[in-house]
Order: C-alpha cells, then structure tokens, then sequence
C-alpha cells in the first residue's frame, strides 16, 4: 500500500506540472531507445577490423561509466552542489520522494518522467562526453577506438535507463519478475528508503563500485 505522504506528494507533482509534461510517457521512453539504438548502431557500423587493444576500449568505458554512475549518484543527486542544484532537486528532492521503498512502481505512463531523465540529457551524454572523447580518440589512437567508446557508452546509457525503467515498473509485470530484473530491483528499493539513500547502493545498474567503495547493501537489516 502506498504511504498517504507519497500519495500526496504524488498528487501535487501530477498537479504542479506543465502542461508540456503530460506528454505521453511511453512517447518519451520510445525516443530515449530509438535515438540511442540508432548512435550505436551508427557508431558500430563504422568499426572495421578491430584489434585487441582496440577492443579493450569496450571494457575499459563500461568501467569508467560504473564509476561515473556512481560518483555522480553519491555526489551532486544526493548533496546538494552550487554547480548543478537541479540534480539534486529533481532526484532527491523529487525522485525519492515519488517512490520510496514502500511504493516503487509508476502508477501510469504519465509517471514515466520521474524515472527518465529528459530527452535532452541523451544530447548532453553525446555531445558532451561521447564525441569530444570520441574525437580524441581518432587523434591520439585510432577511429576504431573512438566509434568503439561513442558505442560503448551510449550502451551504457541505455542500459541505465532501461534498468532504472524496469525497477519502477508494477511487481506484477513480466519484465519485473525477470530472475535479473527482480534482483536489481531489490537493491535498488534499499536506496529508495530515506533513511538509507545518501549512504548505500548508489549504483543503478551494476553495483561494482559500491561493492569497491563498501557502499553496497542486500538487505534491508543490512548495518
């Protein structure tokens, strides 16, 4: 049963938002995929002959995005910084408040929006980090290397979304009852208890660094 507090604050959100918000959630879900889908795809169809060590650039980014996951969740998504306050109002402020370990799942397509980041996030990811890494890349090694990076953590990217999705989905849903699916989301409804959520499990898809760092938790009598 939802918590009447969250169901208030559920009902203020639904309320306060614009009317350019209602668009419809699967829409939004929808264009994050297809705009990601089709970088990757662009960027794998412009690999040839790949080298070993051209290939190390696909592990070597999956770790270095884990660790971005991570240190940007524990950092400005959960205290606040004068550089980018609106990760923290939009996650702690809003995210945590909308779903808390007792009530993980959108109600509605509408409250897709809680759980994506907005559209404009994925030009941010790409033009910001993918590409000027990317262009690099091409200088100093070889463009194998640089699409192999821009696929690389665009997949990543999609990843987090998709994940993140899946845990907020209702529990009764087939994607939620994935033996995966069900394991993450476990993990991940510890770091939606308020009590808990600026200290344990702050990555969304694998927990490496938490494990790395000591921040991981798999249960809720976890100390």
């Amino acid at each position: 049963m939802t918590p009447p507090h969250v169901l208030a604050f559920r009902g203020q959100d639904r309320a306060e938002r614009r009317p350019g918000t209602r668009a419809s959630g699967w829409a939004h879900f929808t264009f994050t995929s297809l705009a990601s889908l089709g970088v990757i795809v662009f960027a794998i169809a412009r690999v040839e002959r790949v080298r070993l060590l051209e290939a190390l650039v696909v592990p070597s980014t999956f770790l270095f995005a884990n660790l971005v996951e991570y240190l940007v969740h524990r950092g400005p998504m959960h205290r606040r910084k004068k550089l980018l306050p609106i990760l923290y109002e939009r996650h702690t402020l809003r995210h945590h408040r909308f779903f808390t370990h007792e009530a993980m799942a959108c109600e509605s397509a509408a409250d897709f929006s809680i759980v994506l980041f907005p559209p404009v996030m994925l030009l941010v990811v790409l033009g910001g980090v993918a590409l000027p890494v990317a262009l690099l890349l091409f200088a100093v090694a070889t463009p194998n290397a640089g699409w192999l990076f821009v696929a690389t953590a665009m997949g990543y990217f999609l990843t987090y979304e998709w994940l993140h999705f899946a845990y907020h989905l209702p529990e009764r849903s087939r994607l939620a009852r994935s033996h995966l699916v069900r394991a993450l989301r476990e993990r991940h409804a510890l770091h939606h208890d308020l009590g808990r959520m600026a200290h344990e499990n702050f990555n969304i898809t694998f927990p490496l660094c938490d494990w790395l760092f000591g921040t991981l938790a798999r249960k809720h009598n976890d100390a």
